[in-house]
């Protein structure tokens, strides 16, 4: 039982707190987490360390410097952006740690730019039953494409989309014998059996299936297992330094065997240096280095703006998915509620800059872009299209 005395002086303490914010003419609610009179706080749960170290780097850079650019011209609805990014090592069970933690506290409104598919397996029942909206999942995973995530919003196309677009792109090159590389964790295994999808439609051939390890370790004996298979390209289900470490191996064999990834898969080009030749990706998003589209230039002027840098196309991706979350906070209004900023981004049509467009659907899944294309890395290690 709560003492009379106390009880009341922290009613009247309340009271006074609410008249001040009345009288203060702040319409915000004291009940909505992550939200004050004057900042909302975005919280995100990705790699700063580890295997996928320079992708994760280069999402929170893109991320503030977005923030940065919105601030400095008053934030929304008076309110500044706030970015709680906490670091997971690309590990599912610390990502869920995380993101308990922020969620247990009321720390955070939203969360945006989950980097994996194991971490946002992981986190993705407690934010859907929290009510949590996320925005900009970084996985194309299909197993989270649900009709019942109401609160998760998918920016980016499926990994099925972006498999099945190269193995087209290989049957038209003539290449029919195929060998597939894949990360041994929930994200290798789940674009495995996407290409397996993607191969059986095309009657294109899988000579061999080899499974890397997330730390590559083993990225010396896949190497010789490709080139054993005399597999006349390569699908990489790949990304971090172990595909880097395997790229390193097939190359330093002495082969110029053709590899195409996801567009998530190259993310460490300073360590793959000159040896991007025969290396493609598909493309969700411009490549972050070419100035030819006036969005990437758009980004770079946000990022230098911010005194931010990154190594890594990931940077422009959660840019991007600053940009929708800030579109959705606005259309939700000053009164923010996290259904209020759900409903927001459900009714969101044609939101652009430039050569992006984000629309989301009426009913779930949520997801705001389709398109799909394919680059090629040049000897200076630039993906061109």
């Amino acid at each position: 039982m709560i003492a009379r005395r106390p009880f009341l002086i922290q009613l009247g303490r309340a009271a006074a707190a609410g008249v001040a914010t009345a009288s203060a003419g702040r319409a915000w609610s004291a009940a909505t987490p992550g939200v004050s009179a004057d900042a909302v706080t975005i919280g995100a749960s990705v790699g700063l360390t580890g295997a996928t170290a320079v992708g994760g780097q280069g999402h929170v850079a893109g991320i503030r410097a977005a923030f940065d650019e919105i601030n400095r011209a008053g934030g929304i609805h008076g309110r500044m952006l706030r970015l709680d990014a906490r670091d997971d090592a690309y590990d599912p069970k610390r990502s869920l740690q995380n993101v308990t933690a922020m969620v247990e506290s009321g720390s955070v409104f939203a969360l945006m730019s989950m980097v994996g598919t194991g971490s946002n397996l992981a986190t993705n029942p407690m934010t859907e039953a929290a009510g949590v909206p996320v925005v900009g999942p970084i996985t194309g995973a299909e197993s989270l494409r649900r009709a019942d995530q109401r609160f998760t919003f998918h920016v980016r196309p499926s990994y099925y989309d972006e498999v099945a677009y190269m193995v087209t792109q290989f049957v038209q090159m003539g290449h029919r014998d195929l060998a597939v590389v894949f990360l041994d964790n929930a994200f290798g295994k789940e674009i495995l059996g996407y290409t397996k999808r993607a191969f059986a439609e095309a009657k294109v051939r899988a000579l061999a299936e080899v499974s890397l390890a997330g730390d590559g370790k083993n990225a010396a004996d896949c190497a010789d297992q490709v080139l054993r298979s005399k597999a006349g390209a390569v699908i990489l289900a790949t990304t971090g330094a172990a595909n880097t470490d395997f790229v390193l191996a097939v190359r330093s064999r002495g082969s110029s065997l053709p590899m195409v990834g996801l567009s998530l898969t190259f993310n460490d080009g300073q360590r793959l240096g000159k040896n991007t030749a025969g290396l493609a990706s598909t493309l969700v998003f411009p490549p972050f280095k070419s100035d030819k589209y006036a969005i990437i230039r758009r980004f770079w002027a946000s990022m230098h703006a911010a005194k931010q840098t990154s190594q890594a196309n990931s940077a422009i991706e959660s840019w991007w998915n600053a940009q929708v979350l800030a579109q959705g906070l606005r259309r939700a209004g000053r009164d923010l509620t996290r259904e209020r900023f759900r409903a927001g981004l459900v009714g969101m049509r044609d939101f652009g800059m430039d050569e992006l467009l984000v629309s989301f659907p009426d009913k779930a899944p949520y997801v705001g872009m389709k398109q799909v294309s394919l680059g090629v890395f040049s000897p200076d290690g630039i993906l061109r299209t």
